[in-house]
Formats: structure tokens, C-alpha cells, sequence
């Protein structure tokens, strides 16, 4: 009995030792190849320039996706066995990656953006076969099959979180730390499933973005990003988490029920379907850029960049924390799809005046920071006859 115990033990010590060791490893690469991408980038102009909607103060490398990129598909693909799945993804991350540079360097049309991104999909199916076969009692109607819509509803799935991931990527710090949230959550779901592999890969990703957050967050010492994700950076991660949460929720070794998904990465997933909603009311395409989004109110609500990020990792922090606390405590299947629904139509009531949701946001921050309303302008009235004036 002692004995198994101190193997356990020291089998637990190892994974530990090997987990630090992945997240030290891709932290620390991915910071080496933003630095060493910077000179590449500033040679062929892969720059964001400042401009329009953008108050960066000078050219910007837009080079982090793909440091996120080559520093864990490269090592993923040499130094461990290339199963179907594996290199369906890579293959899925090539057309991103090479589609988000050129759309970098070029600023492509959106629908040769949505025609990559059905492709990469397209190999995550079919070479990996990785694919969203069923999606559960989500109306309380048992093991729902999709059957012949799993291959459209999973290129549908994909192209969804990669644009809503992608529409997040607006502000220092913001689509990234949605990112690692939804990474550090799918990590806890694959630990509770038992599944080490998928456990493994994943850190070494959450890893290698605190890297590249670390570059791109403001911070005291650093008033602006050193690097940008970029296109190809936002759509490798909406990739990664797709594919994840597809072979997490369905893998009948390891299940855990796709009803959680949505809940992993829920603001920007509402914001970009309530943004395409609104788009499509007012005539226009559901690509065309404005300043809509939930983190542009918030900045008109007085917020400053890092605190709509921080207010942002709350918010879906705790969204994926109830979604799980609520699942842990055998709350029906059925009821978390209308809540996901709820949620997306008070945030569409709240936005469709963009004045509603800025009030709301400014309330929130003057409650957090205690600061006190402003107190309105005493009005002024007209003194009696023979009255001298009131200074």
C-alpha cells in the first residue's frame, strides 16, 4: 500500500515537473520568435500602421500568431507521433497561417477570408476526421446525431469562433485573453475527462499565448503593444480552441457534454452574433469594421484598455465557471442552450442603442471604483423684482 502511494505520488511530481516545464518552454520560444520575427516584419512591412480606428502610436509588427504558430505546430509535428487528427490541424493552421499574412500584408476581401477558413476546416473533417457527430440532449430529446449536417455543422462551428475570435482582436490584450481563457477551461475539462494528451497539447498553446501576452498587454512599464496577433494569429487560435472542443465533446472515452462549449469563450462568441444581427438589420455586411463592439462601448463608458480586458476575463471566467459549477451539480441539459440564448438576447436588447449598454458599463465601473455620480448642474432661476442677482 506504501509502496503504491509513493508511486502515485511520484508519478504525480513528474507530470507536474513535465507541465512546468511545457509551460515554461513555450513561454519563453514564443517570446524568442516575436523577437526574432520583429526585423522580417519591419523588412516586408508586415506592420499594422496607426490610423482610422486604430490609436496605436506607430507601426506595429503583426508577427504574434504567427510565433504562436511556429513555436507549437512545428514542435508538435516533430516531436510527437503524427496521428490523423494532429495533421489535419496542421494542415488547417498552414491555410490560416499563410491566408492570415498575405491578408496582412494585403488586406484581402472578407469572403477570400471566409473561403481559408472553410478550407482549414474542411481538413480538420476530413483528413483528421475530427467533426461535431452529435451535440447531446440539448432539448431533452436524448443523444441527438447530426448524421449528414455533422460535416456543415462543424465547417459552420469552425468558421463561427475563428470570425469571433478574429472580431475580438481589437484592442491590446483583449482576443488573446479570451483566448487563454478558453484554454485554461478546455485544460480543466480535458484533466476532468482524463484526457492527457489533449491535456498536454493545450498547455504547451495557453503557454506559448501568456508569451505573447506578455508583449502585448499594457502594463505600467509598457504603455503600448510591442506586437500584434494578427490575422493569421486570431484565426490560428479560433482553430485550436474549435478543434479542442470538438475532440473534447466528442470523444466517447473522455466525454464531456457539448453543451459547455459555447459557455468556454461566450463574449466574444454573443458579441459577434448579436454584431451580425444588428449588421444585417441596418443593411449592411455582418464584416463591415465600426465601433459597436461590447469593448468600444466600454471604452466610451470611461474604461481604460486593460480594464475592459481584465472586466472581459471576468466576465468569461465566470461564465465558464457557472456553466461547470451548474453541470457538476446536475443541472438539465436542456436548460443551458436558453440560458446561452437568454444571455445573447439581453446583450442585443442592452447594444441595439449603443447609449443603453454605455450607461450600463459606466454604472458598473463607478460601482467597482466607487466613484460617485456626477451631480447635475443646480439649475439657475430668475431672481424676484428688487432681488439682487445669486452669485
Amino acid at each position: 500500500m506504501f509502496r503504491r502511494q509513493l508511486v502515485a505520488r511520484g508519478e504525480t511530481l513528474v507530470l507536474l515537473i513535465r507541465t512546468a516545464l511545457e509551460l515554461l518552454g513555450s513561454f519563453s520560444g514564443v517570446i524568442a520568435l516575436i523577437y526574432l520575427l520583429d526585423p522580417l516584419a519591419r523588412r516586408i512591412g508586415l506592420l499594422d500602421h496607426p490610423g482610422g480606428r486604430k490609436d496605436h502610436a506607430a507601426p506595429t509588427p503583426v508577427t504574434g500568431g504567427l510565433a504562436i504558430a511556429l513555436g507549437t505546430m512545428i514542435p508538435a509535428l516533430l516531436l510527437t507521433e503524427v496521428t490523423p487528427q494532429l495533421l489535419g490541424l496542421g494542415l488547417a493552421a498552414a491555410v490560416l497561417i499563410i491566408t492570415g499574412v498575405i491578408d496582412d500584408l494585403k488586406d484581402l476581401r472578407w469572403q477570400y477570408r471566409i473561403l481559408a477558413q472553410i478550407v482549414a476546416a474542411l481538413c480538420i473533417v476530413m483528413v483528421g476526421d475530427v467533426k461535431v457527430e452529435a451535440i447531446g440532449p440539448v432539448f431533452g430529446l436524448g443523444q441527438m446525431a447530426l448524421g449528414s449536417l455533422s460535416i456543415p455543422f462543424t465547417v459552420l462551428a469552425t468558421v463561427g469562433l475563428i470570425n469571433a475570435l478574429n472580431m475580438a482582436d481589437g484592442l491590446d490584450g483583449l482576443a488573446g485573453s479570451m483566448a487563454l481563457c478558453a484554454l485554461v477551461m478546455l485544460i480543466a475539462g480535458s484533466i476532468y475527462s482524463g484526457n492527457a494528451e489533449l491535456t498536454h497539447g493545450l498547455t504547451v498553446l495557453a503557454g506559448a499565448l501568456a508569451g505573447f501576452l506578455a508583449l502585448n498587454m499594457r502594463t505600467p512599464w509598457r504603455k503600448r503593444a510591442y506586437v500584434f496577433l494578427g490575422n493569421s494569429g486570431s484565426a490560428y487560435l479560433g482553430l485550436v480552441i474549435a478543434w479542442a472542443a470538438f475532440r473534447l465533446t466528442q470523444n466517447p472515452d473522455h466525454p464531456v457534454t457539448p453543451v459547455l462549449a459555447p459557455f468556454l469563450i461566450a463574449p466574444p462568441v454573443i458579441d459577434c452574433l448579436v454584431l451580425i444581427v444588428k449588421r444585417l438589420r441596418q443593411g449592411r455586411s455582418p464584416f463591415a469594421a465600426d465601433r459597436t463592439h461590447a469593448h468600444h462601448l466600454m471604452l466610451d463608458a470611461g474604461y481604460t484598455p486593460t480594464g475592459v480586458v481584465l472586466f472581459m476575463v471576468v466576465v468569461s471566467c465566470g461564465l465558464g465557471l457557472l456553466a461547470g459549477l451548474a453541470l457538476l451539480a446536475n443541472v438539465p441539459i436542456p436548460v443551458f442552450a436558453p440560458v446561452f440564448l437568454l444571455i445573447t438576447g439581453m446583450w442585443l436588447w442592452l447594444s441595439i442603442r449603443a447609449g443603453r449598454a454605455t450607461a450600463l458599463f459606466t454604472a458598473l465601473r463607478r460601482l467597482v471604483t466607487r466613484e460617485p455620480a456626477p451631480v447635475p448642474p443646480r439649475a439657475q432661476t430668475a431672481p424676484e423684482p428688487g432681488e439682487a442677482p445669486r452669485s
